[in-house]
């Protein structure tokens, strides 16, 4: 009688189950390559309703973006005369004491008015100067960047 004698590197059952176990050394891109196509799609459809709430069209002017470090206060005024800090209506007479509570900053805290271009002259006036008539010296209007047409 004859015996084989497997020596591991072919034929033998030992080899072939190694080969079959062995750790796969190549990375399979195609599944991260999906998930990141998928996620670019929904951020693309996502960051332009993350915005301020409030539905304003804004006026267009040529002036340079401020830089700042922190999230200002937004109050928006739409076409209607109707006053919203961040997204919640708000009274005018209301507006000075609401902002004296949520200003982390106190008087130095920044704060961004967004008027709709339709929106009554006055009623942006009466609101920017009862801001600055309690104190709060840094308010900016919001603008969007004049387009060449």
């Amino acid at each position: 009688m004859a015996m084989q004698v497997s020596s591991g590197q072919s034929g033998g059952r030992r080899g072939r189950r190694r080969r079959r176990n062995a750790p796969m050394s190549e990375i399979n891109v195609t599944p991260f390559v999906d998930v990141m196509l998928v996620l670019l799609i929904i951020f693309m459809v996502a960051a332009p309703l993350l915005t301020v709430g409030v539905p304003i069209d804004l006026p267009e002017t040529r002036a340079k973006a401020l830089e700042g470090d922190t999230e200002p206060i937004t109050i928006s005024v739409n076409s209607a005369g109707e006053i919203f800090i961040q997204d919640t209506p708000i009274a005018l007479d209301e507006v000075v004491p609401k902002l004296e509570a949520i200003a982390s900053n106190g008087y130095e805290e920044r704060i961004y008015v967004r008027g709709d271009q339709d929106a009554d002259y006055g009623t942006m006036m009466k609101l920017m100067g009862r801001i600055n008539a309690a104190g709060f010296k840094r308010l900016g209007l919001v603008t969007l960047e004049e387009r060449d047409s």
